[in-house]
């Protein structure tokens, strides 16, 4: 068994790997052992790991078993008490693990942890994909320290102390290989985003504590599978959130806040189509919705599941406002002006 396994999952991503793995492996080498998991990737990347990082551990997957069962799959291969799930286009720093495995060794409360990510386009600006640590608001919606909806902070050390936090960017995160497994790792359906956000909450409401640890940082280039309007992108993120709403809602706020997310789910659909003119992202919107409720049937034991094993349904992370609401109407765009 290692101590901190750094898990970088990959597909198709010769150029990520060659541009920022050198610092992975220089800056972690003492302190981790550096895995590649692959997704059946196309491109020449397991050739050039053999070729150009032959001490990293290359784990091979049979098929694309997209971000969240890819990781399931190749972490259940590998023994070690701290997983770092990293994406390939993260650059890290000089003793970034540091004080990442020091807070978990000595808080054996804390399930998981995220540095702090910042852009590496713009290196003075928190990154949109996880900031400072991670929050929902009432109806599902997740914010950052550091950015709200679009609107992404100049970090001048506002949000520099630790934080509880609801979840952690999938991005980069430090997780106990017991926690991972204890609430059974990602949603694989979800195939990719939400994942993390689901997986936090769920060791959230088992009383398990996520924090974001700032004195570490990295730099993340973002969107880099997946850019930002792609309406595969849009489809998944409207599905997988109302499936994980549905996982993971107290029995009291279910039905209020799906009611609430039918209305606003529609709203958006139209503002993609008429003021966007983004006619893929209105329709995914529309499938996101009807493959939510053609397999909301197979959640019903999860759901069941999650609430039977829960410890708390209150969880202070999961703010009772709504962040459409603070944002757009009351001009709130900063996690401190909330």
């Amino acid at each position: 068994m290692c101590k901190v396994a750094i898990v970088i999952l990959n597909w198709n991503g010769r150029k990520m790997l060659s541009e920022y793995l050198p610092t992975v492996i220089e800056y972690s080498k003492q302190e981790a052992t550096v895995i590649v998991a692959d997704n059946a990737s196309t491109d020449d990347s397991l050739a050039l790991l053999e070729e150009r990082f032959p001490e990293v551990v290359r784990i091979p997957l049979e098929k694309n078993w997209g971000f969240a069962d890819g990781y399931n799959k190749a972490l259940a291969t590998i023994d070690a008490e701290y997983f770092v799930l990293l994406n390939s286009d993260i650059e890290v720093t000089h003793h970034w693990l540091t004080p990442l495995i020091e807070y978990m060794d000595n808080h054996p409360e804390v399930a998981a942890c995220q540095p702090k990510l910042l852009s590496i386009f713009n290196r003075d600006s928190f990154e949109y994909a996880g900031a400072c640590g991670g929050f929902i608001d009432y109806y599902g919606y997740p914010y950052c320290r550091g950015r709200v909806m679009d609107t992404v902070e100049t970090d001048e050390g506002q949000y520099d102390y630790v934080q509880e936090l609801l979840w952690a960017t999938g991005a980069c995160m430090m997780i106990r290989s017991k926690d991972y497994f204890s609430v059974d790792g990602l949603d694989g359906r979800f195939f990719a985003h939400n994942e993390e956000i689901d997986m936090c909450w769920r060791l959230r409401l088992r009383g398990r504590k996520i924090v974001c640890i700032p004195d570490s940082q990295v730099y993340h280039v973002g969107g880099g599978t997946l850019p930002k309007d792609n309406p595969f992108k849009t489809y998944l993120n409207f599905r997988n959130n109302l499936t994980m709403l549905y996982k993971n809602l107290p029995e009291k706020d279910l039905r209020k806040v799906m009611r609430m997310r039918w209305l606003l789910d529609y709203v958006a659909a139209w503002k993609f189509l008429l003021l966007e003119r983004h006619v893929g992202d209105f329709k995914a919107v529309y499938r996101a919705r009807r493959d939510f409720k053609r397999w909301l049937p197979e959640y019903k034991a999860v759901r069941e599941e999650i609430q039977r094993t829960a410890l708390t349904t209150d969880i202070p992370e999961r703010t009772r406002f709504s962040i459409l609401w603070q944002y757009y109407f009351r001009g709130r765009k900063k996690f401190s002006d909330l």
